[in-house]
C-alpha cells in the first residue's frame, strides 16, 4: 500500500474591502489559462507581470491580463484572488495534492460574457481586413454553452456581415451548433 500523500493547505487572506466589477472580471480572465492548470500564485504572477521562468515557459504572458497589477505587491494581487474565492466566483480543487483553480458558476457566466467578446472581436478584424476564407475549427469542441452565447451576441448585433464567416463555421460544426448557425444567418439575412 502506497503512502498517503498529503494535499497542500490553502489558507486565504481576502482583503476587506470588496472588488470593483471591472476588477472581477480581470483576474476571472487571467484564471482562464490556469483552470485545473495551476493556483492562486501562478495567477498572481500573470496579474503582476512577472518574468518567472515557469510562466514564460507556459506562455502565459500572452494573457491579455498580463502585468495589469504591475504596481501591486504579489500579496496585495492574491488577496484580491482570495476575496474571489470567499465569494464564489471561483473554487479550489485538488489535482492530487496540489490546489488549482476553477471556475464557479458564477464566474464561468462571467468568463463565458468576456471570452465571447473578444471572439467576437477577433471576428469583426478579420472581416474588416477583408479576410475570405474563414477557418473556424478552433470553435469546434468548445463549451456548447459558450458557442451558444456567442451566437446570441452575433444576432444581436443584426450585421448581415457575419453571414459568410457563419457559412464557413456551419461546415465544420456539429449538429446543434449548425441548427442554432442556421437560426442566426435567418435573422441575420431578414
Amino acid at each position: 500500500m502506497g503512502r498517503k500523500r498529503r494535499r497542500v493547505p490553502v489558507s486565504l487572506h481576502p482583503q476587506d474591502c470588496p472588488l470593483q466589477a471591472e476588477e472581477i472580471r480581470i483576474i476571472i480572465r487571467g484564471a482562464d489559462d490556469l483552470i485545473m492548470e495551476g493556483g492562486r500564485s501562478l495567477l498572481a504572477k500573470i496579474l503582476k507581470g512577472s518574468k518567472d521562468k515557469a510562466l514564460l515557459e507556459k506562455g502565459l504572458q500572452k494573457s491579455p491580463v498580463y502585468g495589469y497589477y504591475k504596481n501591486l505587491t504579489l500579496d496585495a494581487i492574491t488577496s484580491k484572488i482570495d476575496w474571489l474565492l470567499v465569494h464564489d466566483y471561483l473554487c479550489i480543487e485538488y489535482s492530487g495534492r496540489l490546489p488549482m483553480l476553477v471556475y464557479s458558476s458564477k464566474g464561468w457566466e462571467i468568463e463565458k460574457d468576456i471570452y465571447t467578446d473578444e471572439l467576437l472581436a477577433q471576428m469583426d478584424q478579420w472581416i474588416d481586413s477583408g479576410v475570405e476564407c474563414f477557418n473556424m475549427l478552433y470553435l469546434k469542441d468548445r463549451a456548447r454553452d459558450m458557442i451558444m452565447v456567442l451566437l446570441d451576441k452575433i444576432q444581436d448585433t443584426g450585421d448581415s456581415k457575419y453571414i459568410p464567416l457563419l457559412e464557413a463555421w456551419k461546415k465544420i460544426d456539429y449538429k446543434k451548433v449548425r441548427k442554432r448557425i442556421d437560426s442566426v444567418i435567418r435573422h441575420l439575412g431578414a
